[in-house]
């Protein structure tokens, strides 16, 4: 949180000081035209007839707080890391528009596992309505863009990259690739299962959660700098010590949205 109350009080304390050094006049004005930007796009993405079928889940996913929490807008260039169905694709291709472009990575080990998932996955990226959404196949522990990008993004994946199935990985070299992955300034917002506070990494195959303390240590080792938290995706009533796909908290596990910044110099 920025410390805005105690800048404002310090200016009417100290008058002789605002001349001096005053904010930018249009900043505030500035951020919230920014701001109404992400938020247009947004809501047309959201309604966009093409995710139809998506639109039940909007409500528990808490998809506008999240793309907003993502500071996605026009224009811009996202990387997504293991899409699943779709889901935050469709969106992210719609705010983005004919502009912007969807970079979705489907590491090799997890295509070898889900391979039905992956040949559908396929066909989205050759439609004419998602064209600019690109599937990039590669290692997992080798991920690259092929151009810098403003957001690399994950959903419920980040504690994949820590189990076996995917081969030897050095999660510090990964966390790395994606901070080279991005231009300055540019955000890494992973949204993950919660796991017991202290678990560290215990979870990450079994019950597939993860210690949010854990996450922000390796990302922030990386040269991240953390910039924010969404608490969209909370769930108080989750135990924390039953596995994700549990029917009585599947779909509904307590989930950390974390955001980090690369810096832009």
């Amino acid at each position: 949180m920025r410390p805005t109350v105690l800048a404002a009080l310090f200016c009417l304390a100290v008058p002789v000081a605002v001349s001096a050094h005053a904010p930018n006049p249009h900043a505030a004005s500035q951020k919230a035209g920014k701001t109404g930007v992400e938020k247009a796009a947004v809501e047309e993405a959201l309604n966009d007839p093409a995710r139809a079928a998506d639109k039940g889940d909007d409500t528990r996913r808490k998809i506008e707080q999240v793309m907003l929490f993502a500071q996605v807008r026009p224009g811009q260039s996202v990387l997504e890391l293991v899409p699943g169905s779709g889901y935050w694709t469709r969106v992210f291709s719609a705010v983005v528009g004919p502009q912007g472009h969807v970079y979705t990575v489907w590491p090799n080990e997890m295509g070898k596992f889900d391979t039905e998932s992956l040949a559908n996955w396929q066909k989205l990226t050759a439609t004419p309505h998602y064209a600019n959404v690109g599937i990039l196949q590669q290692p997992a522990a080798k991920l690259q863009a092929p151009a810098p990008v403003d957001l690399v993004f994950t959903a419920q994946n980040y504690h994949d990259f820590h189990d076996p199935f995917m081969g030897p990985m050095d999660i510090a070299a990964f966390n790395r690739q994606v901070f080279d992955a991005l231009k300055p300034g540019g955000l890494f917002v992973i949204i993950d299962h919660v796991a017991p506070a202290g678990s560290g990494l215990a979870d990450t195959n079994t019950l597939h959660r993860i210690d949010p303390a854990s996450v922000k240590q390796e990302v922030e080792a990386a040269g991240f700098v953390f910039d924010g938290e969404s608490k969209a995706l909370h769930n108080a009533a989750d135990p924390h010590d039953i596995k994700v796909f549990d029917k009585a908290i599947r779909g509904h596990t307590d989930q950390f949205i974390f955001r980090f910044r690369k810096p832009a110099k």
